[in-house]
Order: C-alpha cells, then sequence, then structure tokens
C-alpha cells in the first residue's frame, strides 16, 4: 500500500472518529476527555509494540526525539488548539488548524529539501484551499451557535490556532527522517508518542488544573465512545501516518491526511441526516480535484 494512500486512510480514521468523541468531550470536558483518550490509546499501542516485539529497536536518541515529537505534537499542538477553539469556536479554529498542512510543506521544503512543484503543486494547493472552505462555509443557514462567538482578543484565538498548526507541522517533520530510515516501526513510535502526551496532560492534572478536571461524573458510554476514538484516531490513524512517512513526502503526507474535515461530511449526512452546506460540497469538490492531482502526478 503506497504512503499517498494510508495517508488517505488516516484521514479516514480521524474523520471517522469525530464521531465518537463529540458526545463524550462535551459531558467529560475536552482536557478531561483527551486524556483519558491518551490513556487508552497508550496501552493499547504498547500492547501492540510489546507482543510483536518493536520495542527492542528503541535507542536513546530515538526515545528523545519521539518524546520531543510527542511533546510538540500532541501536548502543545492540543492544547493550543483547545485555547483556540474556546476563543473562536470550532469551525473558525479547524479553518486555522488546516493550515498545518501548508506549514508541513514549506517546513520540509526548507528543513528536508522536499520540492513539489508543477501539478502536484497546484493540487496541494487546490487541496488546502478546498478543506479551508468546507470547514468555513460549511454551516447552513439558522445553525449558529454561541460558540461561534469571539471570546476575549480575536488575535489571540488566532495565534493559538496557528501555533497548534505549527506544532502538528513541526511534530510530523521531526519524525521524517527516523522513520525513513527505519530504525523504528510505526506502532512503536506511536506508543512513545502517545506516551510523551499522556504523561505532559497527567501532569497538568496532578497540578490541580480546574481546566483538567471531569465536567461531569464518568458515565459507561462516555468511556466506550473515549475508547472507541483512541483505537480508531490515535492508534490507528496516527500509525498510519507514521507509517506513510517511512517512504513518502512528508509534505505530500501531511496534505493528504489534513483531508478529514470533508471526509466528515458524507459521514455527518448519513449519522445524523445533516444534509452539508453549498459551500461544504464546494471545498469537497476542491479537495478531490486537488487528491486527483497529487496521484495523478505520483
Amino acid at each position: 500500500m503506497t504512503s499517498e494512500v494510508l495517508a488517505l486512510l488516516a484521514a479516514a480514521c480521524w474523520a471517522s472518529s469525530s464521531l465518537f468523541s463529540a458526545a463524550a468531550s462535551g459531558h467529560m470536558g475536552a482536557f478531561a476527555f483527551t486524556r483519558w483518550r491518551m490513556a487508552f490509546a497508550s496501552l493499547a499501542l504498547w500492547a501492540a509494540a510489546l507482543a510483536g516485539g518493536g520495542w527492542q529497536a528503541l535507542t536513546g536518541e530515538s526515545v528523545a526525539l519521539l518524546v520531543a515529537s510527542g511533546l510538540v505534537g500532541i501536548f502543545i499542538g492540543d492544547t493550543a488548539l483547545f485555547v483556540c477553539m474556546n476563543r473562536l469556536g470550532p469551525r473558525r479554529s479547524g479553518v486555522l488548524f488546516a493550515t498545518h498542512s501548508l506549514f508541513s510543506v514549506v517546513l520540509a521544503w526548507l528543513w528536508l529539501d522536499e520540492r513539489i512543484a508543477g501539478w502536484q503543486l497546484l493540487g496541494c494547493a487546490l487541496l488546502a484551499g478546498g478543506v479551508m472552505t468546507a470547514i468555513a462555509l460549511g454551516k447552513r443557514e439558522g445553525e449558529s451557535h454561541q460558540w461561534e462567538r469571539t471570546q476575549g482578543r480575536l488575535a489571540i484565538g488566532i495565534a493559538f490556532g496557528l501555533l497548534a498548526a505549527l506544532g502538528q507541522a513541526l511534530a510530523t517533520l521531526m519524525l521524517k527522517p527516523l522513520m525513513s530510515s527505519g530504525a523504528v516501526d510505526a506502532i512503536t513510535a506511536s506508543a512513545v508518542r502517545m506516551s510523551a502526551g499522556f504523561g505532559a496532560h497527567a501532569l497538568l492534572w496532578c497540578l490541580g488544573l480546574s481546566i483538567t478536571r471531569l465536567k461531569q461524573p464518568l458515565r459507561r458510554q462516555d468511556l466506550l465512545n473515549t475508547f472507541a476514538s483512541a483505537g480508531v484516531s490515535m492508534v490507528l490513524g496516527m500509525t498510519l501516518v507514521l507509517k506513510a512517512l517511512e517512504s513518502g513526502s512528508a509534505g505530500i503526507v501531511a496534505m493528504l491526511s489534513s483531508v478529514s474535515p470533508v471526509l466528515l461530511l458524507p459521514l455527518l449526512w448519513v449519522v445524523y441526516r445533516r444534509r452539508p452546506a453549498l459551500g461544504a460540497w464546494c471545498g469537497a469538490v476542491l479537495a478531490v480535484a486537488g487528491c486527483a492531482l497529487i496521484f495523478a502526478r505520483l
């Protein structure tokens, strides 16, 4: 299976995991939900890494790099995204976070000397623009919500959104040389990264920060949804991305794996009977055209 297909499968995992995440995150609180999800994912990934023997290939240098990537991408990136979401709402924060694919392409060029040109570059531009359009114009008339309001200064919310996107891009690029070398398998790498992110979130909880506490008592359904979200998104989705980085261009992998908001549209229609707005469909068409150009020039 090619790296490009793996990246698209990862995006599909992240899109489908949203169906499990929304209710649990709203009931538990974003930080508590993320902490529990990371705990489930860490246990599952380490069980797989220990069973497969991949952990034996770890070295001090590779562990340090994986921990750094986990802290930058999973802890700092996710935390910044939550701050942005609280200030700007899910739609605008989603548009800002979607810029991580653009950051990845530019940084891969500067850092790894990866060059994207011609029709493939046009495909990346269409894909990124399509994802942002689908998010920004995806709200149907009459669907306004208090979460769409700006809380605090707009500039601070934008800054945190871009920080989240940059953290995601940097975390991916940090791992490209390691994954390409074949020194560590994708499952073990995911386990170390996830443990680092969970450890940082657990530390915040131990410090007693109010934002990290459960909003309401845990319910059995919350735990089941959190476990499902962890398995689909963090265990499978993240591992697929790292697997894609073993042979694929970091910029292209980041670009293709960013289409999850577009893939979510038909899922919301089927599951919740929420027909996407015209703007969302326009964005989806652009994203599909971009993917077609990228695959056509491989």
